[in-house]
């Protein structure tokens, strides 16, 4: 595909898969939504706590990359400033995020309120993103979580061949926080070697930047993960972070990686594992899109993942 889209098309499907399912922490009412199914990904019936949304849309963490991929259509020309238009349509004053997130401020009072948006959900990063650009602050990025919105947000301005020099000022449109650009660059390493062409790229990242200061956590981890049981183990990924937050989430992805043979099977292991898998399965998606090419992803996933055929007219 043009662009290597198929990797940002491999994110996209991933997520839309696995968001009936998005933020179930409780792993017995999970076992029991999927219990006798091969195949739990786009599950008619949304089992979220939070937020109901029709099967084959994505999440917010998908949803602010397909801003992004709607900017790069429209032009390389003021693409800073259009993506910051973009993102207020989408997710600012008059969008169904927008008021979600006032029914949510209302519903805090309930003593439960979960289950009760109907409609997306908006990110932390994406209210301070929004904000700030109503505020025409100069970096607009969200500080508060370190979470994976800067990743999603700009893995199709990657994609459209973009160097590692420009990466983290688009990624600043969405996040300031240190943390959440250093394991969105290392992703972004990651799936720039699969492309590459590198058999394992993840023993090629520990080779590469043994001596970078800026992921010396990040190798140490993953040095760590491999030496993990073989055998995946949804009770791994509660001790390394199933939550949204890094290095949680990048450990947890890492971790399914290693452990999965292919796109499906890696998928079906994130959804599995609970907690916040839309974040998880848009990196690990992608990396499996990007090391094993359109191919591996299930034409029937594609077909149910309402995004995906703008994604696929991009040939």
């Amino acid at each position: 595909m043009k662009n290597n889209l198929h990797v940002f098309l491999g994110a996209t499907v991933a997520d839309a898969a696995a968001r009936p399912l998005h933020w179930v922490y409780n792993q017995k009412k999970l076992l029991e939504y999927i219990r006798g199914k091969k195949d739990f990904t786009f599950l008619k019936k949304n089992k979220s706590p939070f937020y109901n949304i029709k099967t084959g849309k994505v999440s917010g963490y998908n949803d602010v990359g397909q801003v992004m991929f709607k900017t790069l259509l429209d032009g390389d020309e003021n693409l800073e400033k259009n993506f910051k238009k973009n993102i207020l349509k989408n997710f600012g004053p008059g969008s169904k995020y927008w008021k979600n997130l006032r029914l949510r401020s209302r519903y805090k009072k309930v003593k439960d309120w979960r289950g009760l948006i109907r409609g997306p959900w908006i990110h932390q990063n994406i209210i301070e993103t929004v904000n700030n650009i109503k505020s025409k602050k100069k970096i607009s990025g969200g500080i508060k979580v370190n979470e994976s919105d800067g990743f999603c947000a700009v893995l199709p301005f990657f994609l459209y061949g973009h160097d590692f020099k420009s990466l983290e000022k688009i990624i600043k449109i969405v996040t300031v926080s240190k943390i959440s650009i250093k394991y969105a660059l290392a992703k972004f390493y990651l799936i720039d070697l699969a492309l590459k062409g590198a058999k394992n790229p993840i023993n090629k990242f520990i080779k590469k930047f043994s001596g970078n200061i800026l992921f010396k956590e990040i190798i140490n981890d993953i040095k760590k993960i491999k030496k993990f049981r073989s055998k995946f183990d949804t009770n791994t990924i509660r001790k390394l972070g199933m939550a949204c937050s890094y290095p949680g989430t990048f450990n947890s992805s890492i971790y399914t990686i290693i452990n999965s043979k292919n796109y499906k099977d890696a998928i079906l292991k994130t959804i599995k594992a609970g907690g916040c898998n839309c974040s998880r399965a848009n990196f690990v998606g992608a990396y499996f899109a990007s090391i094993k090419g359109i191919n591996s992803i299930p034409k029937s996933w594609i077909k149910k993942t309402i995004p995906a055929k703008k994604i696929l007219n991009q040939k």
